[in-house]
């Protein structure tokens, strides 16, 4: 099984340790070609409008939505929690993969230093918590019919959603040593 993670931006080199430490391969994507034969694609955290932008640049717009019209999982953490939603909420004029059916709040949380770590219940990893770490991240302020809630924090913010075959989180599981998110969407990859 092959997960490309979109490297144009961010913390990709930190998912794909995590999807090697797993045992699976991970490769670098930058160009469309490169997304041939890929079980799962990543888009990672870092700053949203800049891999909206480079997602443009690289002509990966196209290739990646018909990808997830071929049924091919996606994860995004905190920007790619962004990069995957159909509303943005905002002025910034950024086109959106439009792939999960949520409507999301960028920067929630305020700024950087504004940044926290708590940890989260997300049943669908057993009972042992979850350590969100949340850098300028997003919130989901809501979300469709077909997009289960996968994690909310205390206040009842949601913080982890999926849609079908598409896993978003506003945290950074990927800066964590905590793998269970990462093999659950191996999981994920193998099942689609």
């Amino acid at each position: 099984m092959k997960i490309g993670v979109l490297a144009l931006q961010g913390t990709f080199f930190e998912h794909i340790h995590s999807v090697r430490k797993l045992g699976a391969e991970a490769i670098e994507i930058r160009k469309p070609q490169e997304l041939e034969g890929v079980s799962g694609i990543i888009i990672p955290g870092g700053e949203s409008t800049v891999i909206t932008r480079l997602i443009h640049d690289y002509n990966l717009f196209d290739p990646l939505r018909k990808l997830a019209e071929n049924s091919v999982p996606f994860m995004g953490t905190c920007a790619g929690m962004i990069c995957l939603a159909s509303d943005i909420g905002s002025t910034v004029e950024l086109e959106t993969l439009h792939l999960m059916d949520i409507r999301v709040n960028r920067n929630a949380f305020g700024r950087q230093l504004s940044s926290f770590e708590t940890e989260l219940y997300i049943p669908i990893l057993g009972e042992k918590p979850f350590p969100g770490l949340f850098i300028r991240a997003p919130e989901v302020e809501s979300a469709g019919e077909r997009v289960g809630i996968i994690a909310r924090l205390g206040d009842g913010r949601i913080v982890a959603v999926r849609q079908g075959g598409i896993l978003a989180t506003a945290f950074h599981p990927e800066l964590t040593d905590d793998l269970r998110l990462h093999e659950y969407f191996l999981q994920l990859a193998r099942q689609f």
